[in-house]
């Protein structure tokens, strides 16, 4: 056991965990709702997609709550733990086609991300705190040897690898407009990375030696 999952007692990792799935699941629903509603508006693609994909991690949140709303046995915590995983898993696989098809479209059309205000500040926010997230969520998998909560993790680092493209392919194309193809290119990397941790995950989720931990260590 590392020394930081000394820190707390199990409970206050669960109870740690639990407000950070809340947490992410408030702030996503906001974000999303206003990337869109700003993306329609502006026909911009870049920003709805970017909104479309904040859902994609509020249904990881809201599996995790459900995997830490039971105090059952060790059998029943580890059934959770497994449906839990693999439900994330499918949903990073979904963020990485969305992603990839998206990529590969604005390629084909030679869209490049708008440079609206709306854009800039939302990636900005979004790239305010969403490290520290990462980062929570990654202590409180390694604590509860959960590897929902890794998987949980890995969803939220996706959004923010996706948030710097938004902002940085911006930011590229206003300075070089010879770099439209900039951001896609990057997304298309990114998609590739989240597509692999998606499906190690679901992998490891359907192995029938599956130990994703109980959330009790």
């Amino acid at each position: 056991m590392s020394s930081f999952s000394r820190e707390r007692t199990p409970s206050q990792w669960i109870a740690l965990a639990k407000f950070l799935a809340w947490f992410t699941i408030l702030y996503n629903l906001v974000e999303g709702m206003v990337s869109m509603g700003f993306g329609a508006a502006d026909e911009s693609l870049a920003l709805f997609g970017f909104g479309a994909d904040s859902f994609i991690e509020v249904g990881s949140a809201i599996l995790i709550l459900w995997r830490l709303g039971t105090s059952g046995c060790e059998t029943t915590r580890l059934k959770r733990e497994r449906k839990a995983t693999q439900g994330i898993a499918l949903l990073l696989i979904l963020l990485a086609l969305f992603t990839i098809l998206g990529a590969l479209w604005r390629l084909w059309t030679r869209q490049h991300p708008d440079t609206t205000l709306p854009g800039v500040i939302i990636s900005l926010a979004s790239l305010s705190f969403m490290y520290g997230l990462w980062a929570s969520k990654k202590r409180c998998a390694a604590a509860l040897d959960s590897r929902a909560l890794a998987s949980d993790a890995a969803c939220s680092l996706a959004c923010m690898q996706l948030s710097a493209v938004l902002l940085l392919g911006s930011l590229a194309f206003l300075i070089l407009p010879g770099l439209w193809w900039i951001d896609s290119v990057a997304a298309l990397a990114i998609g590739a990375f989240i597509l692999k941790e998606g499906w190690g995950s679901l992998r490891a989720a359907r192995h029938p030696d599956f130990s994703g931990g109980c959330g009790c260590h």
